[in-house]
């Protein structure tokens, strides 16, 4: 016996559209249970094997470690460098750790070991001097007088456009004259040529949320652009209690910041040019995870 034709058609669509339907829910549902799995990453061979192998020296201090060296923030024995990435990036980055982190606990190190050329780690107190440069520095951090990134070029050409009009604020010079030379030396923030970013360094405090306050308050950083990232969710296995899952380790958030900086700042497509930022923390995580996933197995077989 033949189908009528309509008939079977409109079956067929059906049962693809639920077919789409069903395969964009698992997809959303694998999404949510690993948000790292689509980044576009070096292969992990290497740590792969190195897991497998276990612990390996330091070629700098001797020290036995996992995939790296906390300390010298380089790769161990059995982790050749040359199989590590290297990410480039459009920005300097200042990390400040807080003394009492520990180093082994800090993903700030895998910025460290992934971009060398352009991230730099301190122990507070030390913190370098960004008085004169606060033109082109901003801190990475929470609070009533942060702003978006998509504002940053702003409130960077408005400092600009303060210090010049400070410099050329002579009482003894004619007012008519003040305001041609402000006009000459800054151009107003509405102008297509101001559009762009001054912006070169970025600060991120390394530390636990209750630590952070006392380098967040050093004098040293006052006065600096505030910026606060958008609403991310970690996916740090050591979460902090009583934080909320928007509080990111500290190399989510320079990961986040670059990728938001690459859309709305540089309004270039995102392609994945920081992806390889989280090429040990991805691993890490999706370790964890399996192991946990072990033991809730076998937890399951215990109970039944």
């Amino acid at each position: 016996m033949s189908l009528n034709p309509p008939i079977f058609l409109k079956r067929s669509e059906e049962n693809s559209s639920k077919f789409v339907e069903t395969k964009q829910s698992q997809t959303t549902s694998i999404a949510s249970e690993d948000p790292l799995q689509n980044l576009c990453l070096a292969s992990q061979e290497v740590l792969q094997k190195a897991q497998q192998s276990g612990r390996s020296k330091c070629l700098k201090c001797g020290g036995s470690r996992m995939f790296y060296c906390y300390t010298c923030y380089v790769p161990v024995e059995n982790v050749p460098i040359e199989q590590i990435p290297l990410v480039k990036l459009p920005l300097k980055i200042d990390i400040i750790k807080h003394p009492n982190e520990t180093d082994g606990k800090s993903t700030a190190i895998h910025a460290k070991l992934l971009a060398p050329e352009f991230v730099n780690i301190y122990t507070y107190p030390c913190i370098p001097e960004y008085e004169e440069k606060d033109h082109e520095v901003a801190l990475i951090f929470p609070g009533p007088q942060s702003i978006s990134i998509k504002d940053i070029s702003f409130h960077l050409q408005k400092r600009i456009q303060n210090s010049v009009r400070g410099k050329n604020d002579d009482p003894d010079k004619p007012s008519f004259k003040r305001k041609r030379t402000e006009e000459q030396e800054f151009c107003d923030l509405n102008d297509s040529k101001c559009k762009g970013t001054t912006l070169k360094k970025i600060i991120f405090i390394d530390s636990t949320w209750n630590q952070t306050n006392k380098i967040f308050t050093d004098e040293r950083l006052q006065g600096l652009l505030q910026v606060e990232l958008k609403t991310r969710k970690t996916c740090f296995w050591r979460h902090q209690k009583g934080k909320p899952d928007t509080f990111l380790s500290t190399i989510e958030a320079i990961y986040y910041f670059l990728v938001d900086y690459h859309t709305d700042i540089l309004k270039e497509k995102y392609r994945g040019q920081y992806d390889n930022l989280l090429f040990f923390y991805s691993f890490m995580y999706q370790l964890i995870k399996n192991a946990k996933c072990s033991g809730d197995k076998e937890t399951g077989k215990l109970t039944h």
